[in-house]
């Protein structure tokens, strides 16, 4: 198995430094990632939230280099740090399929994708997949790795998990399908866990139940966790520190507490209105986000959320992209409004 990070929990985990990642397809350049800046730190919860298109997921896929063709990272660091400085690795300069990327993804950082019943083999039983997961990144013979994923089953709340390992992905239930997922990710003991949507077409009771399952495994194994979503809801229940991104740029970071409680960017402050609350009357008609978010390859100059901004600057918005200002330790917001 990995060796588990041993860093002090003020120093991050994991450091995401001017990310670039772009498509180039017939119709031109989408640039998806556009110079993303993120931390994850020791046993923390980042939530990454945006609306659908807004690049969340490709930038999760860039973290473990499984952006496929015409994709690319075309720039930036992403450093996974070890036990001293001089172990940190840039996975963006790692020999694509080498030895020591294949270690990594599933090993060091391992992800729930957003839909099981596609991310599972249909010609192998589940058993077949943990297992191999397991052995992968461990000395374990296969009987030790049958019993080893029988009782990560038995961990995420599946029941009769011994039958389980032998059906396949389409015999199972969504939420069966979700915690045998969650079982392989966590299986190898990962220093990080990615969660893209882990509840989504989930319902309500399923879903508080794989929320429930994270938050345990995190403090058991003491693992990171970067949830991404566009349910708010959920990031206030589960993260710690959130980024929200915009158009494959990060508008907005910072605690839970400092973004949801003093939220400074107007997208943000948008989206966050638009939320139901118990002090909101039965009657009373919640504010939207108007607008929709552009093509990537229709990006509007200057700061990308500028057509739909109802605090735009005529003659500023529209021409440069914000600079990145401090509001205090920890927050920090990209917008002409705060600019000085």
């Amino acid at each position: 198995m990995t060796t588990k990070n041993k860093l002090d929990k003020e120093t991050s985990i994991l450091e995401v430094r001017g990310l670039k990642t772009y498509f180039y397809t017939a119709d031109g350049i989408v640039r998806a990632v556009d110079g993303v800046d993120l931390d994850v730190f020791p046993k923390r919860t980042l939530g990454i939230v945006g609306e659908s298109g807004c690049g969340k997921s490709i930038t999760t896929k860039s973290i473990l280099r499984l952006i496929d063709h015409p994709g690319r990272i075309i720039e930036g660091e992403v450093n996974l740090k070890g036990d001293s400085p001089k172990d940190t690795v840039d996975i963006t300069q790692l020999k694509n399929n080498g030895t020591q990327l294949r270690q990594i993804r599933g090993g060091r950082i391992s992800m729930i994708f957003q839909e099981p019943m596609t991310s599972f083999s249909p010609i192998h039983t589940v058993g077949n997949q943990i297992t191999e997961a397991i052995r992968l990144h461990s000395n374990l013979n296969k009987i030790e790795a049958i019993e080893l994923a029988e009782d990560w089953l038995i961990r995420v709340g599946m029941s009769n998990p011994s039958q389980r390992l032998k059906q396949y992905a389409f015999e199972l239930s969504g939420g069966q399908r979700q915690r045998a997922m969650i079982a392989m990710a966590l299986c190898t003991n990962p220093d990080v866990l990615i969660a893209d949507e882990p509840t989504t077409a989930l319902d309500v009771t399923t879903q508080a139940q794989v929320l429930d399952l994270l938050k345990e495994m995190q403090q058991k194994n003491g693992m990171s966790i970067i949830m991404i979503t566009h349910d708010l809801g959920v990031i206030a229940e589960l993260a710690d520190d959130v980024a929200v991104m915009y158009l494959g740029k990060i508008v907005e970071s910072g605690t839970i507490r400092q973004v949801f409680k003093n939220s400074k960017h107007p997208y943000t402050q948008a989206l966050l209105s638009s939320i139901p609350s118990l002090a909101t009357g039965h009657r009373e008609r919640l504010p939207i986000l108007t607008g929709t978010i552009p093509h990537p390859q229709a990006r509007p100059k200057g700061c990308p959320f500028n057509p739909r901004c109802k605090d735009f600057i005529e003659g500023t918005c529209e021409i440069s992209f914000p600079k990145q200002e401090i509001i205090e330790e920890g927050h920090l917001v990209n917008c002409h409004l705060y600019n000085k």
